[in-house]
């Protein structure tokens, strides 16, 4: 007897169904960081990247990456997503990303939240490469997770 959601009774991965579960509201937040050598993270401050403004554009990537959630990871439902935030904020050793995410539906949205913090590190890791051999991104979680019934 297993107890894993997205395992069949034949031990091979299966989508949850989800067709009997009712509407509610459903929100979850993720964190990561990346840590940055302090001179890219000047050249992050002043706008010389020569990609660009890195915080914006990963904060774009962000939201674009959890829209396409369900695309990437196998036996994740495609849901209607409310509202996606992704904030990227420079800290003492690098850039710390947090996403939320909102939608109404019958199954989570934390993999979404997750995703949109994963694509923004990502970016940032992208714009950065050239400056910076020492990037580490890191201490990604989801920070919390909720439901509530509709009224």
């Amino acid at each position: 007897m297993n107890n894993l959601s997205h395992i069949d009774k034949s031990d091979r991965p299966a989508m949850v169904d989800v067709s009997r579960k009712k509407e509610v509201l459903r929100k979850a937040s993720a964190e990561g960081v990346i840590y940055l050598q302090q001179d890219t993270l000047k050249l992050i401050q002043k706008n010389k990247i020569r990609k660009g403004n890195v915080l914006v554009t990963a904060e774009l990537a962000g939201v674009s990456g959890a829209k396409k959630t369900s695309e990437l990871i196998p036996l994740c439902h495609n849901i209607f997503i409310s509202k996606i935030d992704v904030k990227a904020e420079i800290v003492d050793s690098g850039v710390k990303v947090t996403g939320e995410a909102v939608c109404t539906g019958k199954t989570g949205i934390e993999m979404e939240a997750l995703t949109a913090v994963n694509i923004a590190l990502l970016t940032i890791y992208d714009m950065c490469k050239a400056v910076d051999k020492k990037m580490k991104m890191t201490e990604i979680s989801l920070i919390s997770k909720t439901k509530e019934e509709l009224k």
